[in-house]
């Protein structure tokens, strides 16, 4: 398929989405969105060749209907093929169109029912989420039917039975699973003061016999189709204080290719926030020891993933802040050689200041000071090995109504090979980004980064420090509709590369079109921990979305 072609699909589809927009189903509404990224890939001789489809294409359109207490919905996505490094690609027949999603739901005042594809979570999602990301193409809701019943204004059931969706198409497994959620201050009549509690089981079946070539009884040691997993949770808070707490267990389970024996798993997650007038403290720790849950034991990548194992990390926007994002550790897995337990130990603080101005409320500083670390669980010594390790701090400053500052220092140590390579790749960063707005429509921004490698040259290598590293970006906005944006991230260290990109974005509405060209660095797109690796690519890039 051509882009020409492409392009006119498109248009028509969003003829026909406006066209729908402005008819009313009888007495019901209708609401769409639509989102696209295209990308052409060109040969570039600096990073290698491009993909043997130079055209890629990942399209989603949603339909949704409402009519007082019933809705009802379709998702329909199309890949001609799969964009470049997205796992979607990697699967059979990777040149699809087909419906992704449906359901049908009823809302009532103490009940409500779903029959389709069902997105939930229970608690803080250790056990089980069902949930999509487009950025890294996921989408694992299930296919089956939910119940929540609300017995009072205290006390609310759910239920839910289904096939997890993996990929394209669906995994051979089923799962099932159960929530509690008490309100304790809702029972005594405790205004000032928030007390839940919640309790959640979820249980997946797989025959273990749909691979004549493996024998998980003698392998894993794994004699039972069924995995039981449990949580328990707190939710309190009071007036600016906030604590929350899970814990979760799971019975024995495998991860295909990595571990040769079933494990039992455990995890613990634990925060608490303080708000005292502008200023603020969260701190955040979380353990898990063999906790990476699959929706199938016969598949394998990203979009293989029960539940949700959240990175205890600041999520960067900035190019050389994000280099090298932490990825969770989310088995347990003994290295013989290392002699490393996997699995993690992570916690996260964060600090928020703010000094205003009383007489002129436009002039302010915001101050920000953040720490993260993880480390494995323990080795055969009883010593746990560094994994991560991240201190930083911003400074935010409103000069004013046209000038505003971001000052950015991050300290980043992380350890390959999740910790085998006990040697932490250690680089300092630094970020300003200035803002400059003028002429009541229009904006400048700038960014200027530098990442400073502490390691010695004979360490450099790819995929980690790769020595030092300079960016800089330089966007201009012209209120309420266009942008246009030049950057451009190069390695002085080790590579001597340019990774280059320009565009231009119209927005209008709900509606925005973006159209670049540039050359993008291998590495792994993070989004709250779950990552997916990027191949290095250059190419024109087309990105459209729209909703109403």
């Amino acid at each position: 398929m051509n882009l020409k072609l492409v392009s006119v699909v498109f248009a028509g589809l969003l003829s026909c989405l406006y066209a729908n927009a402005q008819i009313r189903l009888g007495p019901g509404q209708i609401s769409a969105s639509l989102e696209s990224n295209s990308v052409y890939y060109i040969n570039d001789e600096t990073i290698g060749e491009a993909p043997e489809d130079k055209f890629g294409t990942n399209n989603y359109l949603k339909l949704d209907y409402t009519l007082g207490r019933f809705s009802a919905g379709v998702q329909v996505e199309a890949y001609m093929p799969a964009l470049y490094g997205y796992e979607l690609g990697e699967q059979p027949d990777v040149k699809k169109f087909f419906l992704a999603g449906k359901y049908i739901q009823w809302t009532d005042e103490s009940f409500e029912v779903l029959v389709g594809d069902i997105y939930d979570q229970f608690g803080n999602g250790l056990i089980f989420r069902s949930y999509e990301d487009r950025q890294l193409g996921l989408n694992n809701s299930l296919e089956g039917i939910r119940g929540i019943y609300r017995l009072s204004d205290y006390l609310t059931v759910k239920g839910l039975y289904g096939r997890p969706r993996l990929y394209t198409d669906y995994a051979g497994s089923w799962v099932r699973g159960a929530d509690l959620s008490l309100s304790i201050a809702d029972i005594f009549g405790w205004d000032a003061l928030y007390l839940n509690l919640e309790g959640s089981y979820i249980n997946r079946y797989e025959a273990l016999d749909k691979d004549p070539n493996m024998d998980f009884a003698a392998y894993y040691r794994l004699d039972t189709p069924y995995l039981d997993m449990f949580s328990s949770s707190l939710d309190f808070s009071w007036n600016s204080l906030s604590l929350k707490g899970e814990f979760a267990w799971k019975s024995k389970d495998i991860t295909p290719n990595v571990s040769t024996r079933a494990q039992e798993g455990m995890a613990v997650y634990a925060e608490a926030l303080y708000n005292w007038k502008t200023l603020s403290f969260s701190a955040t720790y979380r353990m898990l020891d063999n906790m990476g849950t699959s929706l199938s034991l016969y598949g394998s990548g990203t979009g293989n993933m029960l539940n949700y194992l959240p990175a205890l990390t600041r999520q960067y926007t900035y190019m050389l802040a994000n280099l090298n994002p932490h990825q969770v550790n989310n088995s347990n897995v003994l290295h013989p050689a290392a002699g490393i337990t996997m699995g993690e130990h992570a916690a996260q603080a964060d600090i928020f200041y703010s000094l205003r101005n009383k007489s002129v409320r436009h002039r302010y500083w915001n101050f920000h000071l953040n720490w993260s670390c993880a480390y494995t669980l323990k080795t055969d010594a009883g010593q746990m090995h560094k994994l991560w390790n991240d201190i930083n701090f911003d400074v935010e400053r409103q000069w004013s109504r046209s000038l505003k500052t971001i000052f950015l220092y991050s300290r980043q140590e992380v350890c390959s090979l999740f910790g085998f390579d006990k040697k932490p790749y250690a680089s300092d960063i630094f970020v300003a980004d200035v803002t400059w707005k003028f002429g009541g429509k229009y904006s400048l921004r700038g960014e200027l980064q530098y990442l400073l490698c502490e390691n010695d040259r004979s360490e450099w290598s790819s995929g980690h420090c790769e020595g030092d590293w300079v960016a800089a970006l330089l966007e201009f906005s012209l209120a309420p509709r266009w942008s246009l944006y030049v950057s451009d991230m190069y390695n002085i260290g080790m590579s001597k590369i340019h990774y280059y990109d320009a565009g231009v974005s119209y927005a209008k509405g709900r509606t925005r079109v973006q159209l670049g060209y540039g050359r993008h660095r291998a590495g792994y797109v993070c989004s709250g921990g779950v990552c997916r690796y990027s191949p290095a690519y250059t190419g024109v890039n087309l990105m459209l979305t729209t909703a109403f």
